[in-house]
């Protein structure tokens, strides 16, 4: 009778195991019609003279509220052009993006029904990291200037925290967090839980559309910076609940636990240089996790789940 229980887990165990190997068999036979559009290089190469053939393909790059001329001074900009012959001179293929982008497109359509492949396209951006990727239902549009290696001197004077994500392995993660943003149900986010939680779906999203990376790389994480958010799992549980602030909406919280930043912000000494950038959000993870662990509940169903039934029903525990 003892040895009951620890049988009853390694038959839940093998169990759950087969169930995702028969996942990952049905979502590798599954087939993406996709091939990069480099407009970022068509718009390099054009001239005044075929500016009319490249709008005619791309009509969406070229606003209305911009006449030609506007268009023919873009080509002859120095600082455009700079632009696009460095990241052409970085991207001189995509062959290795393009298949990461196969393989989460694979995972997006086995998950959604109604996800399409959509047209996905390369551009320069002036450098707008903030909008490096833009997903709608049918084009994908990616900033390639946001990619070139957090050296890159386009990069002068942006933090070194924001720019560390600035490198072409980042590329699929965006467009991942983007894609969580479309299928994960938008509750009212009062709370810091409420970001903790919200956080934490995406990055579980990450967790099942690309599986290929690295918790680290999900999370934009290095891993020391990975590896001293699981060291100090507990402190910070213990830290958000003394405190009594995983339920206050201080508007400030955000900033110091759910926002990119140069650390988080414990308001201690000893700890706040130490510590990594966004741990509200990898708190929100393992919670997220401890509910779909203690729960059954597809994937799905998650996304659409509120943060208080997450929460209420997570019966997380922080690792010592």
């Amino acid at each position: 009778m003892k040895i009951y229980p620890y049988i009853l887990c390694v038959f839940f165990l093998i169990l759950s195991c087969n169930n995702d190997t028969k996942e990952a068999q049905e979502i590798d036979k599954i087939t993406i019609d996709l091939k990069i559009d480099r407009f970022d290089v068509a718009f390099n190469e054009a001239s005044k003279n075929n500016l009319p053939e490249l709008k005619a393909k791309y009509p969406f790059m070229f606003p209305e509220t911009f006449d030609d001329s506007f268009w023919q001074e873009q080509l002859k900009d120095t600082i455009q052009q700079e632009l696009s012959t460095e990241t052409v001179k970085a991207f001189r293929d995509l062959k290795a993006e393009e298949e990461e982008i196969k393989n989460l497109f694979k995972h997006l359509t086995y998950y959604f029904t109604e996800f399409k492949t959509p047209r996905v396209i390369t551009t320069t951006s002036n450098v707008d990291y903030r909008n490096n990727v833009i997903v709608t239902d049918t084009i994908t549009l990616i900033s390639l200037d946001t990619y070139l290696g957090s050296e890159h001197y386009f990069y002068v004077g942006i933090q070194e925290y924001l720019r560390a994500d600035f490198s072409r392995e980042q590329i699929v993660v965006d467009m991942a967090g983007k894609y969580a943003e479309k299928f994960i149900f938008h509750d009212e986010r009062k709370r810091l839980i409420d970001d903790m939680i919200y956080s934490g779906k995406s990055l579980y999203f990450k967790d099942r559309v690309i599986p290929f990376r690295t918790d680290a790389q999900k999370i934009g994480y290095t891993t020391e910076q990975l590896e001293w958010a699981k060291a100090n799992e507990a402190y910070i549980w213990r830290y958000f609940v003394d405190r009594e602030l995983l339920f206050s909406t201080d508007t400030k919280l955000a900033n110091r636990f759910i926002n990119s930043a140069p650390f988080s912000k414990f308001y201690l000494e000893e700890i706040d240089n130490e510590s990594p950038d966004k741990l509200g959000q990898y708190i929100g993870w393992q919670i997220v996790k401890s509910y779909m662990e203690n729960n059954e509940v597809t994937f799905n169903q998650l996304l659409n789940k509120s943060s208080e039934d997450i929460f209420n029903n997570a019966k997380f525990k922080p690792s010592r």
